[in-house]
């Protein structure tokens, strides 16, 4: 399980990477509990000056894996699930630092919302952004839209969450979504310069 999200130290920064490349990073339940787990280790480092968040592959996160949504991997009710959920995606507001996330190829759904979350976010020029829950009959649940809301407005965060459209980065640097647009392959780099 620890190798779906891998935790590395690199001084003062510590890198989280998404990695279940063969799927477009598409979050499942482990993947959840290992990205809680992380946010925990490093909300317990004095240490640490700055968490990059990325992804291996061609893609940050492709959303949830939906060839296991309605799919659970232990006996829990729906509100129990996304009630400790929503415990873990507040783990991004108690970390003593702050995080970059460096977004590339797809970045759908939840994982969407929790890039939101982090305190700046940058992009490779090709990368995709989106909400699609309502194609498949469920709302975002994630606390990203209320972010998505504080950062661009209402007009932006309902056409988003009520189209399931997906939007460019050019898009995203426009409404202040990202703060900055970089070839991919300059990416990684950058998120460890800055």
């Amino acid at each position: 399980m620890s190798d779906l999200i891998t935790l590395e130290y690199d001084g003062p920064v510590a890198v989280m990477c998404n990695n279940r490349p063969e799927k477009h990073n598409a979050a499942n339940d482990a993947m959840d509990r290992r990205l809680f787990e992380c946010l925990k280790e490093l909300q317990g480092r004095d240490d640490v000056r700055a968490i990059v968040w990325r992804g291996n592959g061609k893609s940050f996160s492709s959303g949830r894996d939906t060839s296991e949504l309605g799919v659970r991997s232990e006996d829990i009710s729906d509100f129990e699930f996304i009630e400790r959920g929503h415990a873990g995606t507040r783990l991004f507001f108690a970390l003593p630092c702050p995080v970059l996330v460096a977004l590339k190829g797809w970045v759908i759904g939840g994982s969407f919302e929790r890039a939101l979350l982090c305190d700046m976010r940058i992009a490779a020029d090709s990368t995709r952004m989106m909400l699609p829950g309502i194609r498949h009959g469920v709302v975002p649940d994630s606390g990203g839209t209320a972010r998505l809301f504080q950062i661009a407005g209402h007009g932006l965060a309902a056409d988003l969450a009520l189209t399931g459209r997906p939007m460019p980065a050019e898009e995203a640097l426009r409404h202040g979504v990202v703060s900055r647009l970089v070839p991919e392959d300059e990416l990684d780099d950058t998120a460890l310069e800055i």
